[in-house]
């Protein structure tokens, strides 16, 4: 078999299209591939240009270049704790014309290591997560560890990382994150300390079914009443994405959240 680039069967890499071919990434075939939840969390962020803004577990980059390339030029940094998906991302960011600052960190460093790599307090804009959210108790670890990594919470993980992100934003900044929609009464706990004027977002697979996953938007510092919005449902009746969601994986248009 003869083997080429990086979508051939030969390569542990595929080149796969977002935004309706505006971004191109390389990820790996296996692990944790970055899919819905990206685009959507990066739909749900408000960003303006020149803002600093910040992604934390980045992975390939898939949130934060959607993001910037739905933005513009900003002062973009993607955080990601495995150094093959820092490098993928590195390279995703050249490729696409993006520009980036990629830091393989772990979340839950201390505060010096963060300000090693510029990241001092109360000197951020905008960050936004898509945490390990999978219960340990509840799921099976994958045999893949990197696909465990992504996907498998920790104790502490959803607080360990909103404290991170409450220390590098500014007053005011503003932290998107998306989680299990069963794990909303933890999200909500964590965000009581140092967050308010909280904008929520519940996403269903279909209309029949509960919510799988929450989108938040949180300000430090904010004062404002919570606010739910009209869940968005990805899949018509015959599973199919419906026109907004189309849209929305299009980079065509952007979720509520983003226009608080």
């Amino acid at each position: 078999m003869n083997c080429g680039r990086m979508s051939d069967p030969c390569s542990g890499y595929t080149e796969d299209a977002f935004l309706g071919g505006q971004l191109r990434l390389r990820q790996p075939k296996s692990g944790h591939r970055a899919g819905h939840d990206a685009i959507l969390l990066a739909a749900a962020t408000s960003a303006r240009p020149a803002d600093r803004v910040v992604e934390f577990g980045a992975g390939i980059g898939a949130a934060g270049l959607a993001l910037a390339r739905r933005v513009g030029a900003m002062d973009l940094v993607l955080v990601e704790i495995d150094e093959q998906l820092s490098a993928l991302a590195r390279n995703n960011a050249v490729a696409n014309a993006i520009s980036a600052n990629v830091v393989t960190l772990d979340v839950t460093s201390p505060t010096d290591a963060f300000a090693a790599v510029g990241l001092s307090p109360d000197s951020v804009d905008v960050v936004l997560m898509n945490p390990p959210f999978h219960d340990a108790m509840r799921h099976r670890a994958s045999p893949d560890k990197a696909r465990e990594t992504a996907h498998m919470a920790a104790p502490g993980t959803l607080e360990n990382w909103v404290l991170a992100g409450r220390r590098i934003l500014k007053t005011g900044g503003v932290l998107t994150l998306i989680w299990r929609a069963d794990g909303i009464a933890e999200v909500l706990a964590v965000l009581e300390r140092g967050f308010g004027s909280l904008a929520i977002l519940p996403v269903h697979g279909d209309a029949a079914k509960p919510a799988i996953r929450v989108l938040v938007r949180a300000v430090k510092g904010g004062k404002a009443p919570a606010r739910i919005h009209l869940g968005l449902v990805l899949n018509n009746e015959s599973a199919v994405p419906n026109k907004q969601v189309a849209e929305i994986l299009a980079g065509n248009r952007v979720l509520p959240l983003a226009m608080s």
